[in-house]
């Protein structure tokens, strides 16, 4: 990878949860569910759903739960009637979510080069 530092002798069980990871944050709805508990903190999960625009419950539940298993959220189950549920995100999902503050500082730098190049290739391949 050009000039950068790439090791050789990769752990294969880093290469697969770097893969997973990869796999988790590029669907659509961690991400969003990710940007809202980053920027919100707890919430519970009628709250979660109204600010993650146009995510079904299904879906949303299905999330979390994905959330969850790889230690990004954490799940608190309130003993009151009705059974009140919070979510928020664990260090490991704020560290997470600062990773890909980066990624949106890039985009932001990159922006108008990304359209550039999009406009030069599209200009030669279009009729």
């Amino acid at each position: 990878m050009g000039d950068l530092p790439w090791p050789t002798d990769i752990d294969p069980r880093v290469e697969e949860l770097v893969t997973e990871v990869i796999g988790r944050v590029a669907d659509k709805w961690t991400m969003v569910v990710l940007d809202v508990l980053a920027e919100h903190g707890e919430l519970r999960f009628s709250r979660l759903a109204a600010l993650s625009d146009g995510i079904s419950q299904k879906m949303l539940t299905q999330t979390v739960r994905a959330m969850e298993r790889d230690g990004l959220v954490v799940r608190t189950v309130h003993p009151v009637v009705p059974p009140r549920v919070e979510y928020r995100l664990t260090d490991l999902g704020i560290s997470l979510a600062q990773a890909f503050c980066g990624v949106w500082l890039w985009a932001a730098a990159n922006l108008e080069r990304i359209h550039a190049s999009r406009d030069a290739f599209d200009s030669r391949i279009l009729p």
